[in-house]
Formats: C-alpha cells, sequence, structure tokens
C-alpha cells in the first residue's frame, strides 16, 4: 500500500484522525467532571452578577459561600447542573478540536517539510479554524447548558426536565435562532483558542528544549506547566466575550418578556454603561479557578491518551514483525524466502547461511528506507 493512501487527510491517517478524535472527547468529559461545579457559579456570575449574600465574603470564601448556598437551595445534585450537556457537547467539541487542529497544521505547512517548527501567524490560523468549526457544530449545547445551569436562580420560571426537554422547548419557544443564541461572542471567543494554542506549542517547545527532549516525550508535569500558562493567557485576554455570550444565550430563559439585549453590540454597551469596566470580568476569578484545572486535566490526559492509543494500533510497530521474525530466523541458521505474501522458512547448510544471511538484512534495511513516511 502505497503511503499517500494511508494519509488521505492533510497528511493525516484515519488511524492519526480516530486517536486524535478518541483522545480528545476522553480528555474533555474527564476535565467536565472534575470541574463542573466550579463551571455552575461561573456561569451564574456571568448572567446574574455576584449574589449579595456572597458579596461580604472575601477571595475564595465567595465561591465557598456560593457553593453552599447551591446545596442549600438545590442539593448536591445542584453542583452538577448541565454536566450532562456539558459531557455530550464536549465529546463532539474536543473530538472536533483535536482533529481539525492537526489536519490544519498539516495543511499548512510546505510541501514535503513534516518537521519543522511552525510559525506563530500559521499556529493561529489553524487554530481559528478549528475554533470555528467547533463552535458552528457545538453551539445548540451549549445555549442548552447555560440554560440548565441557571435555571435554579429563576423560580418564575418553568423548568426543562432534561436535555431533550430543553431543545424541544427552545426551537418551540424561540425557533431555532434560539439554538444558536451567542454565536456571534462564541466565534469572537475563537480568539482564545488562536491564543491559548500557539502559546501552548511555544511553551512546549521551550520546555522540550531546556530538557533536551522531543515534544512528544515531554512528562505530564511540563505537559501540566505548558497547558497552565497558555489557559490564564488565553482566558485573561478574552474573558468579556464569555460574559457577553452567557448573558446573549441565557435571556430567552424567560417567556413572554421582552429581551433585555437585542445582540452582541447592546448588551456590550448596557454591561459597560451599567457595571462599568469590571462588569465584562464577572466571574474571572472562579473562571480562572475552573479554567486553569480544567486546561491542566484537559491538555495532559489528551496527550497521554493519545500516545497511549497511537502505541496500541500504530502501523510502525505492525510493521517491525517481519523483520524480527527474519532476523530471529536467521539467527537460527534459517532463510527467509518470499512466496507471494507468506514468509516460507527454508533450512540451509551452514556454509550458506552468512552469505545470505548478509543479503536479507540489506534487503531488509533497503525495504525500511524506502517505506518510511
Amino acid at each position: 500500500m502505497c503511503e499517500e493512501g494511508r494519509r488521505p487527510w492533510g497528511g493525516q491517517s484515519g488511524i492519526d484522525v480516530a486517536c486524535n478524535a478518541g483522545a480528545g472527547a476522553a480528555a474533555g468529559a474527564i476535565a467536565a467532571t472534575f470541574v463542573c461545579p466550579l463551571d455552575v457559579i461561573k456561569t451564574r456570575f456571568q448572567v446574574h452578577g455576584i449574589p449579595e449574600a456572597a458579596q461580604s465574603g472575601r477571595g475564595g470564601s465567595i465561591i465557598v459561600t456560593s457553593l453552599q448556598q447551591i446545596v442549600r437551595a438545590e442539593g448536591f445534585r445542584g453542583l452538577y447542573r448541565g454536566l450532562s450537556p456539558t459531557v455530550i457537547a464536549l465529546l463532539p467539541n474536543w473530538a472536533v478540536y483535536f482533529s481539525v487542529y492537526p489536519l490544519l497544521k498539516n495543511l499548512l505547512r510546505p510541501p514535503g517539510d513534516t518537521n519543522s517548527e511552525m510559525g506563530i501567524g500559521a499556529n493561529m490560523i489553524a487554530a481559528a479554524g478549528a475554533g470555528a468549526a467547533t463552535a458552528i457544530s457545538t453551539n445548540p449545547l451549549w445555549v442548552v447548558k447555560t440554560r440548565l445551569q441557571t435555571q435554579g436562580m429563576r423560580p418564575d420560571v418553568v423548568p426543562y426536565t432534561s436535555i431533550l426537554s430543553a431543545f424541544r422547548r427552545i426551537v418551540h419557544e424561540e425557533g431555532i435562532r434560539g439554538l444558536y443564541s451567542g454565536l456571534l461572542p462564541s466565534l469572537a471567543g475563537i480568539s482564545h483558542v488562536a491564543i491559548q494554542f500557539p502559546s501552548y506549542e511555544r511553551a512546549k517547545s521551550y520546555l522540550a528544549k531546556r530538557n533536551n527532549t522531543t515534544v512528544d516525550k515531554l512528562n505530564p508535569t511540563n505537559l501540566a506547566i505548558a497547558s497552565s500558562c497558555s489557559k490564564v493567557i488565553a482566558s485573561v485576554m478574552t474573558y468579556p466575550h464569555e460574559v457577553v455570550r452567557s448573558r446573549l444565550q441565557e435571556q430567552g430563559q424567560l417567556r413572554g418578556c421582552k429581551p433585555q439585549y437585542s445582540g452582541v453590540i447592546d448588551c456590550t454597551k448596557k454591561i459597560f454603561s451599567g457595571e462599568g469596566f469590571r462588569g465584562f470580568y464577572r466571574g474571572c476569578g472562579t473562571n480562572l479557578l475552573r479554567t486553569t484545572p480544567s486546561a491542566v486535566i484537559t491538555f495532559t490526559s489528551y496527550e497521554m491518551i493519545n500516545r497511549f492509543l497511537h502505541s496500541l494500533v500504530s502501523p510502525e510497530n505492525q510493521s517491525k514483525a517481519p523483520y524480527e521474525s527474519a532476523d530471529n530466523a536467521q539467527h537460527q541458521g534459517k532463510a527467509v524466502a518470499p512466496s507471494g505474501n507468506v514468509n516460507v522458512v527454508e533450512p540451509t547448510s551452514p556454509s550458506q547461511s552468512s552469505s545470505r544471511t548478509a543479503a536479507s538484512i540489506a534487503l531488509g534495511n533497503k525495504d525500511k528506507l524506502t517505506s518510511a513516511p
């Protein structure tokens, strides 16, 4: 089989795409489960501001107070509101992203160049393209997640009973457009990944050079450092769009009421006039406490799972078997003669063994060189 036949998607084989998608989905689900309570608080801070009862607290006590209030009012399950749509959204979210991102990176490389380090511009384009594909495909699930996480704060609203119920009611009451509310600021959020992923790549390259290794052999500690630094930088620089997006996604929940914001520009103006610049960073501290460990878990899990999956199904591991078998046979005084697709082992005399072994090894090395990608 020719090499091109095994790598049809921008230099990626079907195995590569499957491993990237599977590792991304698994890593996203693991991270979402760990940080869901903080995600609930962050979303509520974005939409409704900091509760008065919690404003008297300081620093981390605001988060602790909010957690206690949720448990008292809604029970332990309240801390995991929206987890199901979050996981369901993250499965395709990271699966799409971690599949499209390396594909675009390969397409943006010069022809025949697979080893050189990409520039920041090319990295940003690849990250932005993958972010756009992800935002468009998963926005309806994020709308449902936001509604489920905030409905406990609105006693006058008939609650959604399930993910399917939320989808049906949103389509019935608001139309398809309701599922894509907040899409524009979500697309603006492409700037987040356009900053995060190139920063992550640069951090990995720096750590690999410092430790005299390669990026695909970095240990989990170095991956955690790279992912946390890139996440903090990207989050602080792009957080305001998340506040705007959450408010636009949540406002359709009140039936019979005129929407508070007519669009992105109107929402931005009202937040600034009513709350000032600080309004765009509501819940930012909680968001960093949530997203930083989330990024560490996601990226480190992704790298580890991806390496494990590739080690299981890598064609290179399978291709070594015939050569290992041939070498073993030759060491035992046997020559390997090809017959179609089957290796036939024939006994040889000791006088013939050394000459045939030398010829077989030379031929084997030639095959390895010509079949290399």
